[in-house]
């Protein structure tokens, strides 16, 4: 049986069975497992720019980007990543709290449970559905920024054909003296084109990863909490 303390904000189980405290082992040993998977997908993704950096190729596109849409698109991502990190805690915390038996009075859990406490399943099965919904708009904002990179990417895309195709002048294609700045400004307009689609798509993809981690989290947090409260259904 669990059943909430308003007044303490604690959950209170049942007399500890045979391996109970095994089992709390285990749960204590996975307690920040959302959190640690967040912080070793975002080290991998440093290690890679780092190694990026140290090879000269970030040093690169930032000099051939002459429009600073990669900078700009660099910084919505860690903007993104930021905002993440923030979901990430809030979901670890949640999770925590449950491994640990004890629930804020303003978080999740104790809301839920007093949501549910003395309804029939059909209502439960309701507040169930509206609680996913709610976690689920919490880390949406995450996947939100992960697509607005691919579109600032493809802006620059665009951006760096219209820069390619600006420096080509028909009349003066059989001048060879005019050829040279052609040359010029149409590798400036591709490099731009390249390097905004490819910082665009690499960045969406880690911030995507980090999002998938948040959504797996979201997922385990639903669960257990519905597990929790037809436990507390029944116990009473």
């Amino acid at each position: 049986m669990s059943e909430l303390l308003p007044e303490a904000g604690y959950l209170t189980a049942a007399p500890a069975a045979t391996g109970h405290g095994l089992l709390e082992a285990a749960r204590s040993a996975t307690r920040h497992r959302l959190l640690l998977r967040f912080v070793a997908a975002n080290m991998a993704g440093l290690a890679l720019v780092g190694a990026a950096w140290a090879r000269g190729f970030v040093d690169m596109m930032l000099a051939a980007d002459t429009t600073g849409l990669t900078v700009t698109i660099s910084g919505v991502f860690v903007a993104g990543l930021i905002l993440a990190g923030h979901r990430a805690w809030r979901l670890s915390s949640e999770l925590s709290a449950l491994d640990a038996g004890w629930a804020p009075n303003d978080g999740w859990t104790a809301n839920y449970l007093k949501e549910t406490r003395g309804r029939d399943s059909g209502s439960r099965a309701n507040t169930a559905h509206t609680h996913w919904l709610r976690v689920t708009a919490y880390i949406a904002p995450v996947r939100h920024v992960a697509n607005s990179l691919v579109l600032l990417g493809l802006i620059g895309t665009v951006i760096g054909f219209i820069i390619a195709l600006s420096g080509v002048e028909p009349d003066s294609v059989a001048d060879v003296h005019a050829i040279s700045p052609m040359v010029s400004t149409l590798l400036q307009g591709m490099a731009v084109a390249l390097y905004t689609t490819l910082v665009g798509a690499g960045l969406n993809l880690w911030l995507s990863t980090n999002h998938h981690i948040l959504a797996g989290g979201a997922a385990e947090l639903a669960v257990r909490l519905s597990e929790m409260a037809e436990a507390d259904a029944k116990s009473v």
